[in-house]
């Protein structure tokens, strides 16, 4: 198995157990960190496993080879096409611009908030930015965008919450933030990957420009029990 393969069960088994929660086959973020969960394959009897690690109305989080065939007591509440991507050979990347680059902490977790809202990047919760190192810029005091680091598991880290305020576009601040955090994963040792929407065919030119090559397609699940 790559280290890639159910990479969210492989850094729920290593690099961020302490963030999360086990039984059985299962494993799952605790609700604050992220809603991302895994088994080790989706069968009956790991969905139940899968299934005690849920709260009351607690939803969960899965990057899967398929669609979702979940057995009875599930809803799927939404599936969107997946597509992973990894940066082999990539070295240290530097910025062509000179933005205001600052760290992000627990007093930016509101901000940081309004921000995903609002851009949608993908699952962001009160404790998310515990599972790595964010950046963000700001202009006049708002944070316009913003990205940090997800999962990580020996030998790679995802970069993630990649996002700017519509109002902002165009200004080079996403790249320069994710050559940022590629440039300390590589000083690491490490090697930088992504998510994104298999259909966001902007993003995805991006990352490319950047040296990310697609590795996996997949689906992307949020179901309920």
């Amino acid at each position: 198995m790559h280290p890639l393969d159910n990479v969210i069960w492989q850094a729920l088994g290593s690099s961020q157990a302490h963030l999360g929660l086990r039984n059985g086959n299962a494993q799952k973020f605790v609700r604050e960190v992220s809603l991302l969960g895994a088994f080790t394959e989706p069968s009956v009897e790991n969905y139940g496993d899968l299934a005690t690690l849920l709260g009351p109305e607690e939803r969960v989080g899965l990057f899967l080879d398929s669609p979702p065939e979940p057995p009875n007591g599930w809803n799927i509440v939404i599936t969107l096409p997946l597509l992973q991507m990894v940066c082999e050979n990539c070295g240290s990347l530097q910025s062509n611009e000179n933005f205001p680059i600052v760290p992000l902490g627990e007093a930016d977790v509101p901000d940081m908030l309004a921000l995903t809202k609002l851009t949608k990047p993908g699952p962001f919760a009160k404790r998310t930015r515990e599972m790595g190192d964010y950046f963000g810029i700001r202009l006049s005091g708002e944070l316009v965008a913003m990205a940090g680091e997800r999962l990580r598991l020996p030998g790679y880290t995802e970069v993630s919450a990649v996002c700017t305020h519509p109002d902002h576009l165009g200004h080079g601040y996403a790249t320069a933030l994710i050559s940022l955090v590629m440039g300390r994963i590589h000083t690491r040792g490490e090697k930088a990957f992504l998510h994104s929407r298999a259909d966001n065919e902007r993003a995805i030119a991006l990352y490319e420009k950047l040296g990310f090559r697609k590795r996996w397609l997949g689906t992307y699940a949020i179901l309920s029990h």
